[in-house]
């Protein structure tokens, strides 16, 4: 397309007495608001209702903010309707916090300060990562990571549904993924007529996406293939594209679009708990990436792995031979153990042989023998395998991050909501945090928390059938930056432990905290 002269662009100006459009006003270094937030860069477009996307920084608190900025013409009555709508909606959704959406900050209605052609603007937390349509970039992703990456954004549009609200988690630019492999709502602000069945259906499309490369709602954003459609005008599933796709993720994906499955059922998923169940049942925990102080970022992560996982059978051939050899050396030694123990009393007995028995009544008066003393049995590791959300309140604080409690990395982390008030009685809950399934019952001695969210209080307590706060207390602390021993009184083995805050830190006027790792030593039962 050409482009016109700048003269003619000029009288263009003076003939019409608009101060141009939203295209010219809106560049990075432009100021909205009287001056506050300055447009860095702009991240994406949503065409369907006229709204831009921008990372931006807020002059006042010095920080970088997600603008979703409507534009229009203000003459346009339909228009400015539509903005105040939307505008009233993200204004209603500021009392929601959730890990899988960007808090909305500030709501802004039309200034005469900002340019012509802007109706209003919807402020939320910056997100950093990168948005859907890079993340397929070089390709779909594996299963069970798309699902593990969708469960965040699934999991608050369930929340924010049964809160009376509506996301708007349609559009592949709005979702962004963080740079610890999660998917969250980062550009709040829905569409006027937008339902809470949209929101499902972005969540069908979303996962669509993520195992297909290609978009399935709506016409589609430029650069991004459409979904394909079969002879009879269908969507084709995700399992058609790529068979190593498992029939639940493929079903669940088209029937949140309203579209039939495979077998024909035209019963569409209405709700983001139906889609949540299955990427839970799906979801593989790969180590994920951190990122370091510099930027960078210190390790691959499954997310950017474009290739389904193959078995290799001859690595499979040499870790049998393995197992093989290592069963038959730990015969061995638990034979040679025994034979030294056998040894040892025949020895002792000949030496005692001359009128003083092994356990006769010669030794002791009345017969009686005492039992021998047992030394406690060494603590050593005792692995998680499992785990699941906390909380007296009966609302889960980021369930789908719980297993960053014992994947190993303390780069990852599990975290709480951001709580208006201190945990405690008369707040919104008294505890909140996570039941930890261990590999096999252990007498417990110690628990190791890694966090930094340094001040934060936490009790340890045994689990017997339900997991409440009445549980015995084996162990407290306040932790500490980084790792915090808690010393475990336990008589009798446990296989699950509750792990439970009762004290959140301070964070920008709120209240929350994090854990990166847990660790569990003790005898095994």
């Amino acid at each position: 397309m050409t482009s016109k002269p700048t003269e003619q662009i000029a009288a263009e100006r003076d003939e019409s007495g608009d101060e141009g459009s939203t295209e010219q006003a809106l560049t990075p270094g432009r100021v909205l608001d009287h001056g506050r937030y300055r447009l860095l860069s702009q991240v994406g477009v949503d065409d369907r209702c006229n709204v831009q996307l921008w990372r931006a920084k807020d002059g006042v608190l010095g920080r970088d903010v997600a603008l979703t900025v409507l534009v229009g013409d203000r003459s346009d009555a339909e228009a400015a309707s539509n903005a105040r709508r939307t505008l009233e909606r993200a204004m209603h959704a500021s009392t929601f916090n959730h890990i899988g959406v960007a808090r909305v900050l500030d709501v802004v209605t039309q200034s005469s300060s900002d340019p012509n052609g802007v109706l209003g603007i919807v402020i939320a937390e910056w997100t950093h990562g990168t948005d859907l349509l890079d993340l397929v970039a070089e390709g779909p992703l594996p299963p069970g990571t798309a699902a593990r990456l969708l469960q965040p954004l699934a999991a608050a549009v369930e929340a924010a549904h049964h809160a009376g609200l509506v996301l708007g988690a349609d559009h592949p630019q709005r979702i962004r993924v963080t740079p610890d492999g999660e998917i969250r709502m980062a550009f709040p602000g829905p569409m006027a007529q937008a339902t809470s069945s949209d929101d499902v259906r972005g969540l069908g499309s979303a996962l669509y996406l993520l195992l297909t490369g290609r978009w399935a709602l709506g016409p589609a954003p430029e650069g991004l293939p459409a979904a394909p459609t079969g002879p009879d005008g269908n969507l084709v599933a995700p399992r058609t594209l790529r068979p190593t796709v498992p029939l639940e993720l493929s079903t669940v994906a088209v029937r949140a679009l309203g579209n039939p499955d495979s077998t024909g059922t035209t019963g569409g998923v209405r709700t983001g708990a139906a889609v949540l169940r299955v990427l839970e049942q799906h979801a593989t925990f790969e180590t994920t990436s951190t990122v370091g102080q510099s930027g960078q970022s210190t390790e691959s992560n499954e997310v950017w792995r474009r290739e389904d996982p193959k078995p290799d059978q001859e690595k499979r051939k040499k870790l049998m031979i393995s197992v093989g050899v290592l069963a038959v050396a730990t015969l061995l030694v638990v034979g040679w153990i025994a034979a030294s123990l056998i040894g040892m009393f025949t020895e002792n007995n000949a030496n005692h042989g001359s009128g003083q028995i092994i356990g006769e009544s010669g030794n002791h008066p009345g017969g009686q023998q005492p039992p021998p003393v047992q030394p406690p049995a060494a603590a050593t590791p005792v692995k998680i395998t499992g785990g699941v959300s906390f909380n007296t309140s009966g609302d889960a604080d980021a369930p789908a991050r719980i297993p960053n409690l014992y994947d190993g990395n303390p780069g990852t982390w599990w975290s709480t909501f951001n709580y208006r008030q201190q945990l405690g009685p008369g707040g919104i809950s008294n505890g909140t945090g996570a039941v930890l399934t261990l590999e096999r019952a252990a007498v417990l001695r110690e628990v190791v928390i890694n966090s930094q969210s340094a001040g934060t209080k936490v009790e340890i307590r045994q689990v017997n059938g339900t997991p409440s706060m009445d549980g015995k207390l084996l162990g407290s602390a306040v932790l500490n930056a980084g790792d915090t021993p808690i010393q475990i009184q336990a008589d009798s083995p446990s296989q699950q432990i509750l792990v439970v805050i009762t004290q959140l830190v301070p964070n920008n006027g709120e209240f929350a905290s994090q854990i990166n790792e847990v660790t569990v030593s003790g005898s095994v039962a």
